[in-house]
C-alpha cells in the first residue's frame, strides 16, 4: 500500500485546501492531477515563505464568500420553488427534473445557487413537492421545497373504482359457481 505524500498547495483546490497549505494526498492524486496542473510542488521553507501572502488574501476571500453564503442561506430560508412539467395522467413525468433544472428555477427567483451546490440523490420522476438540499460547505445547509406541478390536469384517481357488476348465471356462491364449472369441464372432456 503507498503511503500518501506532502504536498504545499500553489493554487487553492476545492476540496483539499487553500493556496499555502501543506497537504497529504494519495500518490496517484499528486502524479495525475495536483503535480501536471501546477496546483501543488515538494514543500520547501522558502516555498512556504513565499506563498505567504497569497494564503492571506485566499483566507480573506474566502471569509468574505462564506459571509456572502450564509446571506444567501438567510433568503433560501422557506423558500418553494414550482417547476411545471410534462406528464402522462399517473403524475410520472416524461424525463425529469434534474439539479440544472432546480438551479435554473432558482436563479429566475433571484437566488443565486449553482448546479454544483444542489444535492439531488436522484433526478425527481414524478409530480409532487421534494425537499432538496443545498449544501455550500459542511455546516452551511438549507433545504429548499421544490413542488413539480403538471402541464395538464390530471384525472382523479382518489375514488375507488366499483368491482364489475355479476352476470346472472354466477349469481350463486363461490362454492355453486366452482361445482358449475367443474360439471362444464367434465361434459366437455366427456
Amino acid at each position: 500500500m503507498a503511503k500518501n505524500v506532502e504536498l504545499l498547495l500553489l493554487k487553492t483546490v476545492e476540496t483539499l485546501g487553500i493556496v499555502g497549505d501543506v497537504v497529504k494526498v494519495k500518490p496517484g492524486y499528486a502524479r495525475n492531477y495536483l503535480l501536471p496542473h501546477r496546483l501543488a510542488a515538494k514543500p520547501t521553507p522558502t516555498k512556504i515563505e513565499a506563498l505567504k501572502e497569497a494564503r492571506a488574501e485566499a483566507q480573506a476571500e474566502l471569509s468574505a464568500l462564506r459571509s456572502a453564503r450564509e446571506k444567501l442561506i438567510e433568503q433560501l430560508t422557506d423558500v418553494t420553488v414550482t417547476i411545471q412539467r410534462s406528464c402522462n395522467d399517473q403524475g410520472g413525468l416524461y424525463g425529469s427534473v434534474t439539479q440544472r433544472d432546480i438551479a435554473d428555477a432558482l436563479h429566475e427567483a433571484g437566488h443565486g445557487v449553482t448546479v454544483e451546490y444542489i444535492r439531488l440523490s436522484h433526478p425527481i420522476r414524478h409530480v409532487g413537492s421534494y425537499p432538496v438540499p443545498i449544501q455550500f460547505d459542511k455546516d452551511l445547509r438549507i433545504e429548499v421545497t421544490v413542488i413539480v406541478n403538471p402541464d395538464h390536469e390530471l384525472p382523479d384517481t382518489a375514488e375507488p373504482e366499483e368491482p364489475p357488476a355479476e352476470s346472472e348465471s354466477s349469481a350463486g356462491t363461490g362454492e355453486e359457481t366452482t361445482s358449475a364449472k367443474n360439471a362444464k369441464d367434465s361434459s366437455v372432456n366427456a
